[in-house]
């Protein structure tokens, strides 16, 4: 069976996008995306709490950091998604989410500006168990705050089924 994995595709390993928040995150981030998760931690709203914690404040969900799109400044797509996305040469596939591991370096607070810098890391084709080939792209967002340090890393896995 025929690859396709193109010499057009593999040149995308290791490009890379970085994209800064115009803005610091917000409490109102913070708390808004604890309410949609359930989540009524008081670490995330009440910040006579936080205050008193080794925190010192309010902070944010872990996942927050690898979750909002406020870093992403360009309008919807044709599926009203706005965030990162790469523009693979890869017509004719369907898309499917592979997975993603997270690392959490420091909590998050709602006066940071969040920088995400993307990298795509390889581009792989395996063969299925019914005989047909699947292209897993494996990239990762480094995401930082104002000051360049380190708050988390999401590796990230996407499978285009041809």
């Amino acid at each position: 069976m025929a690859s396709h994995i193109t010499d057009e595709l593999c040149a995308w390993i290791g490009r890379e996008v970085s994209y800064t928040a115009p803005e610091a995150l917000g409490a109102a981030s913070i708390r808004y995306f604890a309410l949609a998760l359930g989540d009524a931690n008081p670490l995330y709203q009440d910040e006579a709490f936080a205050a008193q914690t080794r925190h010192g404040g309010v902070i944010a969900p872990p996942t927050l950091v690898c979750e909002t799109n406020q870093i992403y400044q360009s309008p919807p797509d044709e599926n009203g998604y706005i965030g990162h996305c790469w523009p693979l040469p890869v017509a004719d596939t369907r898309f499917i989410r592979g997975g993603n591991e997270y690392e959490f370096h420091q909590p998050v607070r709602a006066e940071d500006r969040i920088t995400a810098t993307w990298r795509i890391l390889d581009i792989f084709e395996r063969e299925t168990r019914q005989g047909g080939a699947l292209i897993f792209v494996v990239s990762e967002a480094r995401f930082t705050n104002q000051r360049a340090e380190l708050l988390a890393i999401n590796r990230e896995t996407n499978i285009y089924r041809p």
